[in-house]
């Protein structure tokens, strides 16, 4: 089965779980712990190069890390391209044509403050580029309803399910829901969006389990393990400032230059 028809498989029954990852390296070490598909994380991959997230990433450093992970790992890899970095359309097919060339079998792309009747002509046109090169291109479209607060608590399901309709409509593969994490909440959206739920890891989220009885098909880490790592460089770095040493991880230097040797 080609990575395409894959990925797409793997949101058919189930939970995917994506340890988000932001370069060769770190897909490495997501594939040697077990990952089925790779995900990259914005945030992550805009950090790694010293940028912000939110749209400050060059898009050739964005093509830059999609290469990379392509060159180590040859599991389904799907971009996170942000709102498409711009607000033209044929940019945006552009964009997921040349991550197409790179071997991307899906994209994540959102709303965030802007319209939506922008987003699903960019959604539409990355189905078009997508048809054009014949692949079957996982397009998983991301509502920031919760993670925004962009409409009342009381009315978050219906504006998500609202914009989950028109995605749809555009071309979506699957709907993302950052912040979406009460058990109701989440039992109705994966009932009625009419696309597989995707939701991003919380401490206030249920396990696992229970999230696929719930009918969440994909759980995103998001920008956690990056956060994580970021978090230990800094925590390293004083502690050598502060003493002339570091203390070892559980992983030395023969481990992990094994591991980038596979």
């Amino acid at each position: 089965m080609k990575n395409d028809e894959l990925f797409h498989d793997l949101h058919r029954d189930g939970l995917l779980m994506l340890a988000n990852c932001w370069d060769g390296g770190s897909a490495r070490v997501a594939a040697s712990a077990g990952a089925v598909a790779l995900a990259t994380s914005s945030a992550a991959v805009a950090w790694a190069h010293g940028y912000a997230d939110g749209n400050h990433l060059p898009v050739d450093l964005l093509l830059q890390s999609a290469r990379g992970i392509g060159r180590v790992c040859e599991l389904p890899l799907t971009v996170d391209i942000e709102d498409g970095y711009g607000d033209d359309p044929a940019a945006v097919a552009a964009l997921v044509a040349q991550l197409i060339e790179a071997g991307v079998v899906g994209v994540n792309i959102e709303d965030g403050n802007g319209s939506v009747e922008l987003l699903c002509a960019k959604i539409a046109a990355a189905r078009a580029a997508a048809r054009q090169a014949d692949v079957h291109l996982y397009l998983n479209v991301r509502t920031d309803v919760y993670l925004r607060g962009l409409a009342p608590a009381g009315e978050r399901v219906a504006e998500t399910l609202r914009r989950a309709a028109l995605y749809r409509d555009a071309g979506a593969s699957g709907l993302f829901v950052p912040g979406l994490a009460a058990q109701d909440e989440i039992a109705a959206v994966a009932q009625a969006a009419g696309l597989p739920l995707n939701v991003m890891a919380l401490p206030s989220l249920p396990a696992p389990a229970r999230l696929r009885e719930l009918g969440v098909r994909r759980l995103s880490a998001g920008s956690a393990i990056g956060e994580a790592t970021w978090s230990q460089v800094q925590q390293s770095v004083r502690e050598f400032l502060a003493t002339g040493k570091v203390t070892a991880g559980a992983l030395g230097y023969g481990a992990i230059n094994a591991l980038m040797m596979a």
